[in-house]
């Protein structure tokens, strides 16, 4: 992946990612009891977290002290 397709791929994430904070709380909020959504979307956005790690670790150089 080369830079520009790192930064979209990093911009769709970020989105995803908020939507998914959002999904999870209105879930919360109108007091679901399905908790077995919950866990997944949770775990989900986890796993999109690390991946917007990952891809910005590729962004910036390695630096040498």
């Amino acid at each position: 992946m080369d830079e520009a397709e790192i930064r979209k791929r990093l911009t769709t994430l970020k989105t995803e990612h908020r939507d998914l904070d959002t999904a999870i709380e209105a879930l919360r909020e109108a007091g679901s009891s399905d908790q077995l959504q919950l866990a997944r979307l949770k775990k989900r956005k986890l796993m999109m977290r690390d991946e917007i790690q990952l891809l910005e670790d590729q962004l910036i150089p390695d630096i040498i002290a």
